[in-house]
C-alpha cells in the first residue's frame, strides 16, 4: 500500500516538477509559497509545546542542524566551503587576467569535449 502511494506521488512530482521547470517565475513563487507555509507551520505547531520558546528552541535547533550536517551548510552553502578548501580567492579579488585565464582553460575543455563527442559519432558512424 505504501509503495503503490510513493510511487504514485513519485510520478506526480516528477510531471509538475517538468512542468513548471518551463515557468522558472512560477516555479519560484509556488517554492517559495511553499517553503514559506511549511515554515510557518513548524512555527505554529512549535508554540503548542512552552518549552520551545526561547533558548531551548535555539538550542534544541542547532544540534539538530549539527547532528545532520546542515548547519554549516545551510548558513555557508557548499560552494563557499569548497572554495575555502582549494584556497581560491573570490570573485571580486580576482584580477581581470585571472578570470580570462580560467575563461580560456574552460573554452579548451568544451573544444576538447566538442571533438571527443565528434570522434565516438564518426566511430559509431552516428549521425551529428
Amino acid at each position: 500500500m505504501f509503495n503503490k502511494l510513493y510511487i504514485y506521488f513519485d510520478k506526480l512530482e516528477d510531471r509538475i516538477r517538468f512542468r513548471l521547470s518551463h515557468r522558472p517565475i512560477a516555479y519560484a513563487l509556488i517554492g517559495g509559497v511553499g517553503v514559506v507555509l511549511v515554515w510557518k507551520g513548524v512555527w505554529e505547531t512549535a508554540e503548542y509545546f512552552p518549552i520551545l520558546f526561547g533558548p531551548v528552541s535555539l538550542v534544541i535547533g542547532i544540534i539538530i542542524l549539527l547532528m545532520t550536517g546542515l548547519l554549516v551548510s545551510f548558513f555557508i552553502g557548499d560552494s563557499f566551503l569548497i572554495s575555502g578548501l582549494k584556497k581560491e580567492k573570490k570573485l571580486i579579488e580576482k584580477t581581470e587576467s585571472e578570470i580570462r585565464s580560467e575563461k580560456d582553460i574552460l573554452e579548451d575543455i568544451e573544444e576538447k569535449i566538442t571533438q571527443i563527442e565528434k570522434e565516438i559519432h564518426t566511430q559509431k558512424n552516428i549521425p551529428e
